[in-house]
């Protein structure tokens, strides 16, 4: 799935989810347009996806970390969908355990005809207790719930009659279209650094999405082990998280997050050679940014002036 050779580049977006981790001041006043503003940024400078996150609600007792403003995933992907023409559109994370696995097949298939075949099915287990006390299967059972929708989910996409064969769903002779445009089916890429996680990824998934940040080297020698127990020889696109970047010298005014590499594109292109030679393939990136001018600008920059020297 991801190209030979390069590292590419992903980005959350802004605007659709505003955790008080990570939301800029401006995001609180943005909507679709400088959502749509974004993601053609991101496109032009070549990055190889955009990510939109999901929750269903957000519980009061979460409400002051995480905020209550979570844009539906699959909604704003299909809108996403119609603005783009090129860049990927990724889940992340789709939290699957919540959704009948012919459910989530409906809803990636269509977009990825929608798209033209630019679908990632991102997904992963989930942490908010109270979504799954109203939708899902018991909380401390969601791990094997979110094995079982997996493969439940490249089942019907692959198939147009899936055979379930539970415990938690069971279905066969549902005829479900569209069928996707991609071949076999879109790419599964599993989110999570746990242990769990990481044998999902190794038994079910065509890359990792990693939660912590830098290129997880230690990991990544247990994954790789897993891969090989599992699905000896399957090919595995690898994840990177990195830290904040601001390329130039960030403005005054400009509140950067703690660990934040900042400077010439020389040094930051020096910190993410570190993922490729970790054996990273995509690194998903974020800039601290006062405005969706300066967010779009650093995005160019970051295309312009980093990617090729990473590379080179």
């Amino acid at each position: 799935m991801l190209p030979a050779g390069r590292t590419v580049y992903g980005m959350q977006l802004p605007i659709q989810s505003q955790s008080s981790i990570y939301v800029q001041p401006w995001e609180f006043s943005a909507g679709p347009d400088e959502l749509a503003r974004v993601t053609l940024a991101c496109e032009s400078a070549g990055f190889f996806y955009v990510g939109v996150c999901d929750h269903t609600f957000i519980p009061e007792r979460l409400a002051g970390a995480m905020n209550t403003t979570w844009y539906d995933t699959v909604a704003t992907l299909g809108w996403l969908a119609g603005v783009s023409t090129s860049i990927r559109l990724l889940s992340h994370v789709y939290v699957i355990a919540l959704r009948h696995p012919l459910r989530s097949a409906k809803e990636f298939a269509t977009l990825d005809v929608l798209s033209g075949g630019r679908v990632i099915c991102g997904v992963g287990a989930g942490h908010v207790a109270e979504e799954f006390a109203q939708m899902g299967p018991d909380f401390d059972h969601r791990g094997a719930a979110t094995d079982e929708a997996m493969a439940g989910l490249a089942n019907a996409l692959v198939n147009e009659y899936p055979v379930l064969e539970g415990p938690r769903w069971k279905a066969s002779g549902l005829g479900l279209s569209p069928r996707p445009i991609q071949s076999p089916r879109p790419p599964i890429w599993a989110g999570g650094s746990s242990p769990a996680a990481l044998r999902r990824t190794a038994r079910f998934a065509d890359g990792w999405l990693p939660q912590s940040l830098g290129p997880e080297v230690e990991l990544l020698a247990d994954l790789h082990r897993m891969r090989e127990e599992y699905r000896e020889g399957a090919p595995l696109d690898i994840g990177g998280l990195s830290e904040c970047l601001y390329v130039g010298d960030p403005p005054t005014g400009l509140e950067l997050p703690k660990g934040t590499i900042s400077g010439s594109s020389d040094k930051i292109a020096e910190y993410l050679r570190s993922f490729a030679e970790a054996g990273v393939g995509q690194v998903q990136v974020r800039f601290p940014s006062r405005s969706v001018e300066e967010l779009c600008d650093q995005i160019a920059t970051f295309g312009a002036e980093v990617t090729p020297l990473v590379d080179a």
